[in-house]
């Protein structure tokens, strides 16, 4: 191991993550190339689809282009049209309401958890109306969602749900994977997520019959024969190539899901007592995965938080702010699309979340120095603040 004092003597950068590649990645593409199977068809797309479904404990998986893509495969599966409701975070990224949208259905907002960051379950049952249709929860940063109150929630309205799961590999909610209690499991792979293959995604689930829907809509609808079309399919196939690296990737998906929780675990112990910021919590009877190492800046920083991420750059330290909330998006609010949420209600918890919080590197290889020293120079970041 490097002596301290030198590890940092140099400019160096950590990023905010990078890919973990750990086992046979290269070894399975340089297969497929070797063996020319590199488009939508080969052996590890079902190797890929069958080891990362068993992982989340369902029985079906439908390999995509990416999450994005899962997710609008699960919006199609479910029959959404104008005129439905689906009710949605407001504190996520931006793909579930984009899915929504493109069905024609209107994304019904919620405030986040104050604690989980998560969809506010106790928030959900006050906006659904007759037009309600599916709830989409995502669980944010590795977190899972109050998933009980939730499905309590679809069952008494009939309402169907979509887990996005992208940022929740491996997290579980009593003992089960998220993705696997909803009707449908959505996951991206991409370049930053726990298990990645660049580019990609699934949707799981244990219905047969969106199993299939999903499975033939992701290939243009086709019927016998080939180019004969009875439903409004898509192209979200997923390569070979892609699905070799996610074959190996889940090989080691534990390994992967319990290396990024402990750096998690190793932040929590590092920051426990540096004032000015709010760490992620985990639940009882949850897994919180950690998939992006979150902090919020408390009331007490006065600083802006744009001059704190500038003063870790300038250390070698990447960050990236929280997401900006949907109620937030000028394409919304300027009413730019016909069936976009209501951007005119206050949701003060994805507000405060949007403005104060950023997430640490984050990558599951960080070694002991690196957290080390990024948690000293945030310390002492916020130690100069609170002396102003």
């Amino acid at each position: 191991m490097e002596d301290k004092e030198n590890f940092f003597s140099e400019k160096k950068f950590i990023p905010v993550c990078v890919p973990w590649l750990p086992g046979n990645e290269k070894k399975y593409v340089l297969e497929a190339l070797e063996t020319n199977w590199i488009s939508s068809q080969g052996k590890y797309i079902e190797k890929f689809e069958e080891g990362f479904s068993k992982f989340c404990g369902v029985k079906y998986g439908v390999a995509c282009s990416n999450g994005f893509a899962s997710l609008h495969l699960a919006c199609l599966a479910f029959n959404l049209k104008k005129g439905d409701e689906v009710i949605v975070p407001s504190f996520t990224m931006a793909a579930p309401v984009h899915a929504v949208i493109l069905t024609g259905a209107a994304p019904v907002l919620i405030d986040a958890d104050p604690d989980t960051y998560c969809i506010d379950a106790d928030k959900i049952e006050e906006k659904i109306t007759k037009r309600t249709k599916a709830i989409i929860v995502v669980h944010i940063y590795g977190h899972p969602c109050a998933m009980d109150k939730i499905m309590d929630i679809a069952k008494k309205y009939k309402l169907k749900v979509i887990e996005d799961t992208a940022e929740a590999h491996g997290a579980e909610y009593k003992g089960k994977k998220c993705g696997s209690i909803g009707d449908i499991g959505c996951f991206s792979f991409y370049a930053n997520k726990i298990l990645t293959i660049g580019e990609g995604g699934m949707a799981i689930t244990n219905n047969q019959s969106y199993y299939e829907k999903m499975r033939k809509l992701r290939n243009y609808a086709f019927e016998h024969p080939r180019f004969l079309h009875k439903e409004f399919g898509v192209n979200y196939r997923l390569t070979n190539i892609q699905a070799a690296i996610g074959h190996a990737q889940v090989e080691n998906a534990e390994m992967l899901v319990e290396a990024r929780k402990k750096i998690g675990e190793k932040y929590n112990e590092l920051l426990k007592d540096v004032k000015g910021i709010k760490l992620p919590i985990e639940k009882p009877n949850c897994k919180n995965v950690y998939w992006m190492y979150g902090i919020v800046l408390t009331k007490e920083i006065k600083e802006n938080r744009e001059k704190i991420v500038e003063q870790l750059k300038d250390k070698g330290i990447d960050t990236r702010n929280f997401f900006i909330p949907m109620h937030r998006q000028p394409v919304f609010y300027e009413g730019k699309v016909e069936n976009a949420p209501d951007c005119n209600e206050e949701f003060p918890i994805a507000d405060a979340l949007g403005k104060r919080g950023f997430y640490l590197p984050s990558s599951s290889n960080l070694t002991k120095d690196e957290l080390e020293y990024i948690c000293n120079e945030l310390r002492i970041i916020l130690q100069r603040i609170l002396k102003k």
